[in-house]
């Protein structure tokens, strides 16, 4: 099968891209290095050097036909979507919707779509299901939201097939430690230069931590399943940051200092996933752990600083 992965030399691309070369299918990559990098481009897979808004995607899917895309390229940091929305829906909307265009005239079968779970806003109960009411808090879970409608109208009006898959907070090897990325990378390079870790509140606030290479797992699945279903893709278990630092100490063999701050203002307190659904239609279930996933990232990550000459 041929595939073609936007933002496949991304964090969560790449890995999709590995799995899919793994298991021999013939992988197509956009993605234009905006926070994707050459480095992780698969050496088996075709590239090209496209952004998602260019009329030039259209030349790449004419010429690639590809019968499946997954979508991952995107513009994904909350603050910016709130500091420059016309940026964020330029990309995450305007982008998605110049694909789904190129879909159409390529002859894509399917689409298997990265939503995320800043799509509901603050939990009115936990844990989260898809039946859960939608309410964004940024411009990022309006935007991702926004291409889960426009996903149901290429289905009804042209036949294009879809799964959309809402992440929980995904971790692990690639994610860049030194950029606006998740809290675990975040930590991470603060454990690695022997820096406080910061914690805004109590750390007892909760996420469903899922590791790339499960998420991964998950869009392989979703290519010859779940057409026109929305899942939560996440372990379902609630940790704390208290615990991640626990954890971190564990696996470090350091007890790290923590600076506690006052709570950021529309931070959300509590958010993890019921993930029956997803286990039921996608026939897939997580198999990192949290306290496994960690440990890879951390390893993964100290063999990179010490490449680079850092002292650990």
């Amino acid at each position: 099968m041929k595939v073609l992965v936007t933002g496949g030399a991304g964090f969560i691309g790449s890995h999709i891209v590995d799995q899919l070369i793994a298991r021999g299918d013939q992988v197509v990559i956009v993605d234009n290095l905006s926070s994707g990098k050459e480095s992780q481009v698969n050496p088996d897979a075709v590239f090209y050097n496209v952004d998602i808004t260019s009329p030039d995607l259209h030349a790449v899917m004419e010429q690639e036909r590809p019968e499946v895309v997954i979508h991952q390229a995107a513009q994904i940091h909350v603050n910016t979507s709130v500091d420059n929305p016309s940026l964020d829906a330029n990309i995450n909307i305007l982008g998605s919707i110049n694909l789904l265009e190129g879909c159409r005239k390529a002859g894509v079968k399917k689409v298997v779509y990265a939503s995320s779970a800043a799509v509901y806003g603050t939990p009115a109960y936990l844990p989260v299901d898809e039946r859960h009411p939608i309410g964004p808090l940024s411009g990022y879970g309006v935007s991702k939201y926004t291409v889960e409608h426009y996903l149901s109208v290429y289905h009804h009006l042209y036949g294009l097939n879809y799964t959309v898959l809402r992440y929980a907070n995904v971790y692990g090897l690639r994610q860049d430690p030194r950029g606006e990325g998740g809290v675990i990378s975040i930590f991470i390079d603060k454990v690695l230069g022997r820096e406080p870790l910061t914690i805004f509140g109590d750390g007892e606030q909760t996420r469903d931590y899922i590791y790339v290479e499960d998420i991964a797992r998950a869009n392989l699945s979703a290519i010859e399943r779940g057409d026109g279903e929305v899942l939560n893709v996440g372990t379902g278990v609630s940790t704390s940051l208290n615990e991640v630092v626990r954890l971190f100490d564990e696996i470090a063999g350091v007890k790290h200092e923590v600076n506690y701050g006052p709570d950021r203002a529309g931070d959300i307190k509590h958010s993890y996933f019921n993930n029956e659904k997803v286990r039921r239609v996608l026939d897939w279930e997580p198999r990192v752990s949290l306290r496994e996933g960690l440990a890879k990232t951390y390893a993964y990550y100290q063999a990179e600083y010490r490449k680079m000459g850092k002292e650990q």
